[in-house]
């Protein structure tokens, strides 16, 4: 019987004992519960703010806010092309930078006769380079610089493997995107910080935070314009110069048949892309795309 007893008492001390962790479990379940509804609301509200928000209730001029220049450099690239589009369709006078000025003089001639805006073509190859900023600066000089944009050379997406480049094209990468964007930057951001307004926009690739086989130099070249971006941003951020890196995924080039809504032409990511400014310091620039990302890398 005094066994029986004890076994009852065990019983209920041992059920007593689970009730309590089963309280305990049930509170941590509710906080966690709570704490991601929380990220999912903050998330989605980011996610209208960045993408829907801008193009329902569109800001002052660019012009006014940021400066009345762009510079392009990459403008050859069907986004860099498109983007300097859109900003003359805004009324941004344009500059475009090229190794080869012949490839960007038929866009500088339209954008002119279409947009009503003045559009400057300037060539310098930066695999010479100090020698290529002198004429640049010169060029640049007391002007309202309102916008850099520097666009990946995009040519290795379809490249072979890392060791069937050769020494020159490799070189030719680096000195298009990581020379050129550097020093490009250091051109233009001390006219911004004196007037206290200007836009840095870094264009690079989704292939910065997802390497893939074959495209090594592509991943890394993205991967410092993104990081050289972002460290701007905390750099300059409090000194008026707003600064962006846009890391899209794939966009067809204008009037190619584009691979559906996640696959945009270069016109409509533009479009949404300008949206952005002054608002996302990181992101996609296309909701689709912003969509493909987990939320903890890029809204």
């Amino acid at each position: 019987m005094a066994a029986v007893d004890s076994f009852e008492l065990l019983y209920k001390e041992i059920a007593r004992s689970c009730n309590s962790c089963v309280e305990t479990l049930a509170v941590v379940g509710a906080l966690y519960t709570a704490s991601k509804a929380v990220i999912l609301v903050r998330d989605c509200y980011s996610f209208v703010r960045v993408h829907f928000l801008p193009r329902l209730m569109p800001s002052t001029r660019l012009g006014r806010r940021f400066g009345e220049w762009a510079v392009i450099y990459g403008a050859s690239e069907a986004i860099g092309k498109a983007y300097a589009e859109e900003l003359a369709r805004q009324g941004i006078c344009i500059i475009l930078i090229s190794q080869e000025g012949a490839s960007v003089s038929d866009t500088a001639k339209a954008i002119s006769e279409t947009h009503r805006v003045d559009t400057m073509v300037l060539v310098a190859d930066f695999s010479q380079g100090h020698a290529a900023c002198k004429p640049v600066k010169d060029a640049l000089r007391d002007k309202d610089i309102g916008f850099l944009v520097n666009c990946v050379d995009d040519s290795l997406r379809n490249s072979p493997n890392f060791t069937g480049l050769s020494e020159d094209l490799l070189w030719d990468v680096i000195n298009r995107n990581i020379a050129a964007t550097t020093l490009m930057t250091r051109l233009v951001l001390p006219g911004m910080v004196e007037r206290r307004r200007g836009a840095v926009v870094n264009i690079s690739s989704g292939a910065c935070y997802r390497p893939s086989p074959s495209k090594a130099a592509l991943s890394a070249s993205t991967a410092y314009l993104d990081n050289f971006s972002r460290a701007l941003h905390h750099e300059y951020g409090r000194q008026g110069v707003f600064v962006q890196s846009l890391v899209p995924f794939q966009v067809a080039p204008h009037g190619a048949s584009a691979g559906g809504w996640l696959i945009p032409q270069s016109d409509v990511y533009a479009r949404h892309a300008i949206s952005t400014l002054g608002i996302s310091h990181r992101t996609t620039g296309y909701w689709p795309h912003t969509l493909q990302v987990h939320r903890s890398v890029l809204i």
